[in-house]
């Protein structure tokens, strides 16, 4: 009995020290698989501010909760069993439902382009109204929601990419972690963005000059840093969304798109040494942007005709 239980001891041990050694490998090639798809958390984070722009500061962090339980169940729910059958599968499945995502956020974003320049602006009674509204809110949710779906899709595709060696086990493990931690990241950055006003309204009463003045520096700043991020979280939509069609094009052979985009981005670099990584990648953007735009603008330009047509039958 006593050699028994040394024996079912050191089975213990050894197994424990492996699952260690295994949890250590996902945590190594989860962060790795984090790394690569930094670029879209970036995007990701600058898209979801615009949609709790305006709320009432109770409903800031509530709203953004709700978000990220949407982004998670994306992620976990939806995903990330897609991705790994997907991977298993039909591997070559996986670049064009990439690319019908891209073509959504380049519709998405044009669409709100469009909407920027032809509606007019509604009165600040209306505005009120409308934000403080239930069904607002919802469909506010709803449509960040879909958003993180392709956003997601995309950081839990390059996640995959990275990690397609591994078993399949390793591969689930890595990437319910990559999307657990990318969502805290996220949202958790999210909010401290959203709430800074509030904690600039705190530095402000406290009774030494220099938090005062932070805070007062922060209370003024904060609005105009949220209408940014509104611009650049539209802008962001259009340039993930043409980086993601350009790239997909080039993975089915049509390269010359993204070569034509790399090549400048290389060209302005040059001529740039002293900052040509930041140049290389404004230039990469802003190329993956003009593609998205007329491809969203495209998108648009059909769905505004379709739905003419149909009211004009309507009518009839």
């Amino acid at each position: 009995m006593p050699g028994g239980l040394a024996a079912l001891l050191d089975d213990v041990t050894a197994i424990a020290k492996l699952t260690a050694a295994s949890v250590d490998d996902i945590g190594l090639a989860a962060s790795r698989a984090g790394m690569k798809a930094a670029g879209v958390v970036v995007d990701d984070t600058a898209v979801t501010p615009r949609y709790v722009t305006g709320f009432t500061p109770d409903r800031e962090l509530p709203i953004i909760w709700r978000i990220a339980k949407g982004s998670l169940r994306n992620k976990l729910l939806i995903i990330l069993p897609i991705a790994l059958l997907l991977s298993a599968l039909l591997p070559w499945a996986i670049t064009p439902l990439l690319m019908l995502g891209g073509a959504y956020l380049c519709y998405e974003g044009a669409e709100k382009v469009w909407h920027a320049f032809t509606h007019e602006k509604s009165s600040l009674a209306e505005v009120a109204t409308e934000l403080n509204s239930e069904e607002h809110e919802r469909s506010m949710v709803s449509g960040a929601i879909r958003t993180d779906f392709i956003l997601s899709a995309e950081i839990m595709a390059i996640a995959l990419a990275e990690v397609a060696t591994e078993p399949f086990a390793m591969r689930a493990g890595i990437l319910a972690l990559v999307a657990v931690a990318i969502t805290i990241g996220v949202y958790g950055v999210v909010g401290l963005i959203v709430k800074m006003d509030d904690i600039g309204l705190h530095l402000a009463e406290r009774p030494d000059p220099g938090s005062r003045a932070l805070g007062r520096l922060l209370v003024r700043a904060m609005p105009k840093v949220m209408a940014a991020l509104s611009v650049i979280g539209i802008a962001a939509m259009i340039w993930v969304g043409g980086g993601i069609v350009v790239h997909g094009l080039a993975a089915f052979g049509v390269g010359a798109v993204e070569h034509a985009i790399h090549d400048a981005a290389v060209a302005v670099g040059h001529a740039l040494p002293a900052a040509h990584a930041v140049v290389e990648w404004i230039v990469t953007a802003a190329g993956a942007g003009l593609v998205g735009l007329a491809l969203g603008a495209l998108i648009v330009a059909v769905h505004h005709a379709v739905a003419a047509a149909r009211g004009k039958d309507a009518a009839h």
